[in-house]
């Protein structure tokens, strides 16, 4: 019976082999001593026997054996040849008694080549098991910047916490977050419980992936596994079978495509053109007809009470917008105090379970409930308040808020007279940083010489310190003021008198952006947003031209100034100026965009860097208040020094 075994065996390589021939690739094994030789080495340690799964063997340490197996590890001599007998008896004795010693095999970048027990290996991927005990010698190479080199770097670390090699990501940052979904912290071990949980639950989850299809696409399992637990959660997962995994994978598997895509955001940066009005109207007299009232209920989530929170507050203004907007043909709701991880996700399933059929969650805090009910509810329409969020199963909505800022650096930089202007920021989330350099450019080509001091309301260790400064009498504060706070220290403001001089406010008109939105849906063309993008995720990310962001100024402001300013917008809004044109200098002297050229709207979003005329510092994530820390932790340009 084991001859036929081997027949069959020798029919698998003699397969693999004509394939790779046809192909012009090399038919064998490769040999790891090969592939040291184009590597420099940074050490070899004993890593002791490990559980290895097969997979992951890929060929040998020396070229030795290697012509006897197809790439495949199938073996490749006649069945009359002494190797043949050897690996028929071989294969006898494994279904007979199973393996009694462990192969002896080097890792290197998380691969495995044999040095003793080829045929072992060879026996075992025939009869399709999983795993073999291996004692392994890991090979480091010396680091590098390359992305590979950075990413199994990343897996040494990974590995000394979970003592684990199934898993692994094909780009940077995926190991820190794939142990944050899974509640590791700081300093914690992984137990062998730990492990076996996790390989019983991978295994399952693999079975429902490869059947799926996913072994066509040109991710690893890992990133599949993180991108399922970034919608579903760690624990829920644990409870999960093969065919639940199967029917979530067929309702998120965009969410695995857009791995695979190098644009995976689509950005649309100015609302759809609405179609003709008859259509329109059609549409909104549906709403009002009897037998489809209430058709469109509208529910909003804020994390705070928009009797103290300025930002539940502007969106609190946007909700009775749109009933003054629509009025009898929209229902809204507002939910307030919704706690991130605690009832977020109960009060989304009684809202849609109340009739809401649009919900917009309003703190990038929302997004894993908000990407599990887009997931659970494919019927609801649901959009997140955040930017640079690349998941297909849900939409986002922002403005592009720096535009405005850079109206107001104008006007700052024109009427100070010491040259040094305060600017005060909160969260350094994505867009925080295009709105200081917007507003330093904004200063600067009215100015050259005007500087910009940068601090931060949310430093959990000190207060702001700028306002103490004599020479900063123009500064830039958060948006709007706080409801039932009397304190004038908000927008562009000159200080030095008994209280501050508000000059100018960079606003967020969310009314308008939720009309936008609103008609989107009334009017047929979120469907057509949909085959736009693809499996690409759709970020709405409007500005001055769609009257989503605004700049309001004093009376007091000269009239010179005023005008300039309003040149300015229209300027912006027929985008015959753009902030972020020409060259563009950060802080450590690095030209960050080149003369003559736009910058990309991406770049612009996910800057981590300031101008050369901004004095101060993004804050690691250790330096901010708790509240801070989580609104960075799913939103902020530096999020990978996150804790884990």
């Amino acid at each position: 019976m084991s001859y036929d075994e081997y027949s069959a065996a020798l029919k698998i390589a003699q397969k693999e082999y004509r394939a790779h021939v046809q192909k012009g690739d090399y038919p064998y094994l490769p040999a790891l001593d090969e592939i040291l030789s184009f590597v420099q080495v940074e050490y070899e340690v004993s890593i002791g026997t490990c559980e290895i799964p097969l997979e992951l063997i890929v060929g040998t340490r020396t070229r030795g054996r290697t012509n006897a197996f197809a790439s495949n590890f199938m073996p490749l001599l006649d069945p009359q040849s002494e190797f043949a007998g050897k690996w028929i008896r071989l294969c006898t004795s494994l279904q007979e008694e199973g393996l009694r010693d462990p192969v002896k095999v080097y890792e290197f970048m998380n691969r495995f080549y044999v040095l003793e027990g080829n045929k072992r290996v060879s026996v075992l991927k025939y009869l399709d098991a999983y795993s073999v005990p291996c004692s392994v010698i890991r090979v480091v190479p010396k680091r590098s910047n390359s992305k590979e080199n950075e990413i199994y770097y990343e897996f040494l670390d990974f590995y000394e916490i979970t003592q684990m090699n199934v898993v692994y990501f094909s780009e940077k940052g995926r190991f820190a977050e794939f142990l944050k979904l899974t509640g590791t912290a700081k300093g914690q071990q992984w137990t062998s419980d730990d492990r076996l949980e996790f390989y019983s639950l991978y295994a399952r989850f693999r079975k429902a992936f490869d059947a799926k299809g996913g072994g066509k696409l040109p991710i690893t399992v890992g990133d599949a596994l993180l991108a399922y637990m970034t919608v579903f959660g760690y624990q829920e997962m644990k409870q999960k079978s093969v065919q639940d995994f199967k029917k979530d994978l067929t309702t998120i598997w965009d969410e695995f495509v857009v791995l695979t895509e190098e644009k995976s955001i689509e950005l649309l940066m100015e609302p759809p053109k609405e179609k003709d009005s008859k259509n329109l109207y059609k549409n909104l007299l549906n709403l009002i007809l009897p037998d489809n009232a209430g058709r469109v209920k509208i529910a909003f989530f804020y994390e705070k009470n928009h009797r103290t929170s300025k930002w539940a507050y502007g969106h609190e203004l946007g909700r009775l917008y749109l009933e003054n907007v629509f009025p009898g043909q929209v229902e809204t709701k507002a939910f307030e105090n919704v706690l991130p991880g605690t009832d977020d996700l109960e009060t989304m399933e009684q809202a849609i379970a109340d009739g809401y059929n649009l919900l917009f969650t309003t703190s990038p805090v929302m997004i894993p409930a908000s990407l599990k009910i887009a997931a659970n509810h494919q019927d609801v329409k649901i959009l997140n308040c955040s930017l640079n969020t690349s998941h297909p199963t849900l939409r986002t909505y922002y403005a592009r808020m720096y535009e405005a800022k850079f109206l107001a650096g104008a006007i700052a930089g024109s009427m100070t007279n010491t040259n040094k202007i305060g600017y005060i920021a909160d969260y350094p989330i994505y867009g925080m940083a295009a709105n200081i350099n917007a507003f330093a450019l904004g200063a600067r080509m009215v100015n050259p010489d005007a500087r910009i001091c940068l601090d931060w309301s949310t430093l959990k260790d000190r207060p702001v310190r700028i306002t103490d400064d004599p020479d900063i009498n123009y500064i830039m504060d958060r948006d709007m003021a706080v409801p039932n706070d009397s304190s004038r220290r908000f927008g562009l403001y000159r200080v030095g008198g008994d209280k501050p001089d508000n000059l100018a406010m960079t606003t967020w008109h969310w009314g308008k952006l939720y009309e936008k939105i609103v008609r989107i849906v009334l009017n047929g063309t979120w469907k057509d947003n949909d085959a736009a993008a693809g499996s690409r995720a759709i970020n709405y990310w409007w500005g001055l031209s769609a009257g989503v962001v605004d700049l309001i100024c004093s009376q007091d402001l000269p009239k010179s100034t005023k005008r300039l300013t309003n040149l300015l917008r229209n300027n912006i809004c027929s985008e015959t100026l753009v902030p972020f044109y020409g060259e563009i200098a950060a802080q450590d002297g690095s030209i960050r965009n080149e003369a003559e050229q736009f910058m990309m709207p991406q770049d612009i979003i996910t800057m981590d860097w300031l101008v050369d005329n901004v004095e101060g510092s993004i804050p690691a994530i250790a330096e901010l208040t708790p509240e801070a820390q989580s609104v960075v932790r799913m939103q902020g340009v530096n999020k990978e020094q996150a804790d884990v």
